[in-house]
């Protein structure tokens, strides 16, 4: 599919000098600020993307045949900001599965549908220090530990309403064509591979059936997990859900409150904690801000107030991360002082504002 290009939507939204008199030259004097930073982020962007090309480190995830058959160095830099501007380096229109990613979108939707007491109570919030796919569970609550791993993210989509299949995929396709501001699609031989090799997954949810976290309905919900992992999204589709995350739950683009703003400080909360998996420590602590990964490649991050930014790179570490992925956060981060609790940190100053 060929890459998309969107209409900047400008909406400062009051973020800058907001209650203070200003002219017209110092509005002037900050865009032209605000364009010099932003393109000295395009052209970090591009010379990471130089930088990094080459690395061989990591391999595509296996244990899902399909997605070992993809382009091991296919590489992405996408950025949207909370204005609409886009920055797009290399394969930034190339469709691949979301796999775990998609985990974030169905937690605010479980959120929304069903409210944050009916959710705990069947998922915790707690990062586990384990493997994504661990056959773990919160014993002591009688609940999966977190909405980002495997666990977790299946008790979720058995929150998805609906009486069939079909039904309650149309409400995750729906949830994403909101997000995405297109039709969504899932990558048949994916979800096929998905579900011949998801004995595992399986596991984990039997287990959680027997202790009454899930309905009955095992097959179906995971039937319905493998599809929302399969669906297929950009580099850029990736920074423009970052950005909506970013702006408060709005689209940059079409101005749609795609997720309730009330839900942004759980959602953001559990991808910085949680999202990162076992790695979540380092990576709250080398690059600080809410993330999720997913092995089909895809990294997304999310600066509140100053849009997404999104790396696609197959090659995994052991975590299941990209390798190309986490260089190109630590770096941008470093020098763009992104990280959360950074007192110069960039949703303050705008360094990717339009």
């Amino acid at each position: 599919m060929d890459e998309r290009e969107h209409p900047a939507s400008r909406d400062d939204g009051g973020r800058v000098g907001r209650g203070a008199e200003r002219g017209p030259r110092d509005d002037d004097a900050d865009s032209v600020a605000r364009r010099a930073r932003s393109e000295w982020f395009r052209e970090s962007c591009q010379t990471l993307h130089e930088r990094f090309a080459p690395l061989t480190e990591g391999a595509p995830a296996s244990y899902i045949p399909e997605l070992a058959r993809v382009e091991p160095d296919r590489f992405a830099i996408a950025a949207m900001t909370v204005d609409g501007e886009r920055i797009a380096v290399g394969d930034c229109g190339h469709l691949f599965s979301i796999q775990s990613i998609s985990k974030l979108l169905l937690y605010g939707l479980a959120l929304e549908t069903h409210g944050r007491d009916a959710v705990l109570s069947r998922v915790g919030v707690a990062p586990t220090g384990e493997s994504f796919n661990a056959v773990e569970l919160d014993h002591e609550n009688t609940r999966a530990p977190n909405p980002m791993v495997n666990a977790g993210a299946i008790a979720i989509s058995d929150l998805v309403p609906g009486d069939s299949l079909d039904e309650r995929l149309g409400v995750v396709m729906r949830l994403f064509e909101r997000y995405l501001g297109r039709q969504p699609e899932v990558d048949e031989d994916v979800w096929a591979s998905e579900r011949a090799t998801g004995n595992r997954n399986r596991a984990i949810a039997y287990l959680m059936l027997s202790h009454g976290i899930i309905s009955s309905r095992v097959e179906e919900s995971l039937d319905l997990y493998f599809a929302q992992c399969s669906i297929l999204v950009s580099t850029d589709d990736l920074a423009r859900i970052g950005a909506t995350l970013a702006n408060d739950g709005r689209s940059p683009i079409t101005g749609e409150q795609v997720v309730p703003r009330h839900l942004i400080r759980d959602l953001l909360t559990v991808a910085l904690t949680c999202g990162m998996y076992d790695y979540a420590g380092e990576w709250a602590y080398s690059v600080g801000v809410p993330a999720k990964s997913g092995v089909g490649g895809g990294i997304m991050g999310i600066i509140r107030g100053a849009g997404g930014v999104a790396v696609f790179s197959p090659r995994l570490d052991e975590h299941g991360h990209s390798v190309r992925g986490l260089k190109v956060f630590e770096e941008l981060s470093r020098e763009f002082n992104m990280h959360l609790f950074d007192p110069d940190g960039l949703a303050t100053t705008g360094v990717i504002e339009s």
